[in-house]
């Protein structure tokens, strides 16, 4: 069965997850922080800490120092990094060093979805806001993320016309699903990520500056790859043992990989690493 417009997504959820979900939306509210303590039980979990940052270079030890104080205050984080630096592996570690850590990590990706569907999946909306909403309507992700932690990627390419509105949950620290009329208390951090300079984008006037205020109360750079080569080794062996390979590298790639930039980071060398083994297991 083909699966179409904007309802199709409540149903591509796990059964579990559209229970409580439906709960949420229709239970009176005093039991709602049980449910969203329910929900965050059911996979809204950050599963990474400072510890499962693989390192020895002073620069990332330097950066997960900074990381750990800004996961003792409750400010925005904006994280900057070019792509596959592991701008998430860090975000999950804040939230699981804070305050917050019992409580959900909301994770979504802002250049992913259209933009109608990015203020439905961050908003919420009611039954019958649109043509094809799902009956009964949709909790946002910002409601699923209360007294929690929702992580927006790529924030630098949320739409304009989506960023007004942005700025006022995090201003009024409440939201109103779409074809509401009320508005909802939400309590959560945001920490959000990108890869590019959004200053730039401030400039052309496709980014507002006062929302990148709130967003970047408190910032953090990630070093790219080519900047902590030291890190290498440790990188692939901990790929290794994570995928239970035995991969003995010899001197000419271990050379090969010192001199290259790595200009996909840690991603780009564990798709490498992935490449190497699949050629040394084919036949001669």
């Amino acid at each position: 069965m083909r699966l179409c417009g904007i309802s199709s997504h409540f149903w591509l959820l796990s059964p579990s997850i559209r229970q409580v979900t439906h709960a949420l939306l229709t239970r009176p509210p005093l039991e709602t922080d049980q449910i969203r303590r329910s929900l965050s039980e059911k996979g809204l979990r950050a599963k990474y800490t400072f510890d499962d940052i693989i390192h020895k270079s002073a620069v990332i030890d330097a950066t997960i120092d900074t990381a750990r104080r800004y996961a003792t205050s409750d400010s925005n984080v904006i994280i900057v990094g070019e792509t596959g630096t592991g701008k998430e592996l860090f975000a999950q570690s804040i939230h699981n060093a804070s305050s917050r850590k019992n409580g959900p990590f909301v994770a979504i990706n802002c250049a992913a979805l259209p933009e109608n569907l990015l203020e439905s999946e961050l908003f919420g909306y009611e039954a019958g806001a649109f043509s094809g909403a799902a009956k009964g309507g949709k909790i946002g992700l910002f409601e699923l993320a209360h007294r929690g932690t929702i992580f927006l990627d790529e924030i630098g390419e949320i739409p304009i016309t989506l960023q007004a509105k942005l700025l006022r949950v995090l201003q009024e620290k409440e939201i109103r699903r779409i074809g509401s009329t009320s508005v909802h208390p939400i309590d959560v951090r945001v920490v959000s990520a990108t890869n590019i300079n959004i200053e730039e984008k401030i400039r052309s006037g496709q980014f507002r500056s006062d929302l990148y205020y709130r967003l970047n109360l408190l910032d953090i750079s990630i070093p790219p790859l080519r900047e902590r080569k030291e890190d290498i080794p440790l990188l692939v062996k901990a790929w290794c043992e994570r995928n239970g390979i035995d991969l003995s590298l010899p001197h000419k790639v271990r050379l090969a990989m010192a001199h290259y930039d790595w200009p996909g980071n840690v991603r780009e060398l564990e798709n490498s690493i992935e490449y190497m083994m699949t050629f040394e297991k084919s036949p001669v």
